[in-house]
């Protein structure tokens, strides 16, 4: 095995690029922070985008309602203050007045009305509308129902007023207005410049960064807004590198060109003691999914058989980043999480319920191909997987690795039999890993569906009570886990990352978030 901080011909072409066309310095002295991304963002249009590459990029150019302190307890951000009704189905979010877009305009309360109607209208196709199914007739309005969009439960009663009835009380709804999907879009713009909006000469943000640049695939900046109503960031500018090969981006960092790195696995057990190094177990679950509708595993027992082969205890030993084992879903960290949920380990149960299933010591088990997106701990987790498989239940399985744009879109037009996914929180609440899996959400690749299930988390939503909440939980998690396991969860995951000692402010927490605004440098970067 090649040392970590062995540098390929590769590397070397990338470093020399980024120290003769990208040099951290400038004329006027900026502060600039360097960083790294695995991919290039599927899209900055956040009505769409699903993932946590995008999610980084837009967290630090748009603001929402809310935001995250550091315990992720959600507190004002362009909502200065909400009130709810006596009955806790309506609430009013009251915005502050000194927000603004990029281009000087005001943000209204009817900018947010537009992004969360858009979110939720059948034509835009958008995978996390059912974020929003609490509201009132945001459901139907999306399913086709209903048709005038003015019957939706949002409204902007004045420029700095937001109406917001719900269904049913909602105890976890500012949390969900922290998230991407429901930060404001000026339909102006979208107007104006189409499909072509999200790019740098188009695109109009209110965050504490504006997107100055982006060079497809290679590389953007970010640079320090003025109109930010908590003041103009320290750092001046932020560039973002794609670089997708791990080692390539260690280099970088080793030779000063990063300032921050999230460390591949294999690099981990060497930084592990370095003053730099730091870990943050997260609220992020990693699985394999099945598509249920297509055979061999459209048969539950075979689903089943394939939960009870893997040996879970393993994949820390060979990650050694803190993962945690996890045969349930909700995960460690999370209110209704519970060890005991999940098929556990059995090899024996294993082969007897393929052979139940009509095949006998793997005997006439059909070609199939797993899917995973391109990354080391992907291929590693793959390797294992399709060992334990193997082993247990003498089935071979073929590994087939995809970037990560193709892997999405194969994942939304037609869903391999087995492919792995990972989830993390987009609010602090076990509702949102749940819903992942009801037959309304965008974001369910599975092709599973099941009226109790669905009807548990509807239950779970609504709750206040821990005790009865937890019951809703742990029954939905069964089924999911146990009795139908159209999933596998594997492990919860730990962030091990990289930071330079001149880097202040920068808080690791349990839900990635990258609040960028709240960084400095100690020294100038030169």
């Amino acid at each position: 095995m090649k040392s970590p901080t062995t540098i390929f011909p590769f590397c070397l072409l990338v470093i020399i690029l980024l120290l003769t066309g990208c040099s951290p310095s400038s004329p006027t002295d900026e502060s600039v922070f360097r960083m790294s991304i695995k991919n290039e963002p599927p899209t900055l249009d956040w009505t769409l985008a699903t993932d946590s590459v995008s999610f980084t990029i837009l967290t630090n150019i748009m603001e929402g309602l809310t935001q995250y302190d550091a315990e992720l307890n959600a507190k004002p951000a362009i909502a200065k203050k909400w009130e709810y009704s006596e009955d806790g189905q309506t609430i009013i979010f009251f915005l502050r007045n000194d927000v603004y877009w990029s281009d000087g305009k005001p943000v209204t309360a009817a900018d947010f009305e537009y992004s969360w109607k858009r979110l939720l209208a059948p034509e835009t196709a958008a995978q996390y509308a059912y974020f929003l199914f609490d509201i009132e007739n945001a459901s139907q309005y999306n399913s086709g129902e209903i048709t005038d969009p003015d019957k939706v439960g949002v409204r902007a009663l004045a420029p700095d007023v937001l109406e917001v009835r719900l269904k049913k009380p909602v105890v976890y709804f500012p949390s969900i207005t922290t998230f991407m999907v429901t930060f404001p879009i000026r339909e102006d713009v979208i107007s104006q410049h189409g499909d072509s909006w999200t790019e740098p000469a188009n695109i109009v943000t209110n965050g504490p960064y504006t997107l100055e640049e982006w060079q497809h695939e290679y590389k953007m900046v970010l640079k320090a807004n003025p109109r930010h109503y908590e003041g103009k960031p320290e750092v001046d500018a932020i560039r973002i590198f794609v670089v997708q090969e791990p080692t390539t981006a260690l280099t970088l960092y080793e030779t000063g060109e990063l300032d921050y790195l999230e460390l591949p696995p294999v690099a981990i057990p060497h930084y592990k003691s370095s003053p730099e190094y730091r870990n943050k177990p997260q609220l992020r679950g990693y699985y394999y999914g099945f598509n249920v509708q297509k055979p061999p595993f459209d048969n539950v027992l075979v689903r089943r058989a394939f939960a009870h082969a893997i040996d879970r205890s393993r994949i820390p030993k060979f990650l050694k980043g803190g993962e945690l084992p996890s045969s349930s879903w909700i995960p460690k960290g999370m209110f209704a999480y519970n060890e005991n949920i999940g098929s556990k380990f059995n090899p024996e149960k294993a082969r007897t319920l393929l052979a139940k299933a009509g095949y006998p010591d793997g005997k006439g088990f059909p070609k199939v191909t797993a899917v995973f997106n391109t990354g080391d701990l992907n291929h590693f987790i793959g390797e294992f997987i399709q060992a334990q498989w193997k082993e247990h239940l003498n089935v071979h399985i073929d590994f087939e690795s995809q970037e990560w744009k193709v892997f999405l879109s194969r994942l939304d037009l037609d869903p391999p039999e087995i492919f792995r996914l990972g989830w993390g929180a987009d609010f602090p609440d076990p509702d949102n890993f749940m819903n992942l899996f009801i037959k309304t959400s965008g974001n369910n690749r599975l092709r599973w569906s099941h009226p109790r299930y669905d009807e548990l988390i509807a239950l779970g939503s609504a709750l206040k009570n821990p005790q009865e909440r937890q019951g809703i939980y742990d029954e939905a998690q069964v089924l999911l886990t146990e009795k139908e396991v159209p999933m596998i969860p594997l492990f919860v995951s730990a962030q091990n990352l990289l930071v330079k000692p001149y880097v202040q402010g920068l808080e690791n927490n349990a839900m990635e978030l990258l609040y960028l605004k709240r960084i400095r440098l100690e020294k100038t970067i030169h």
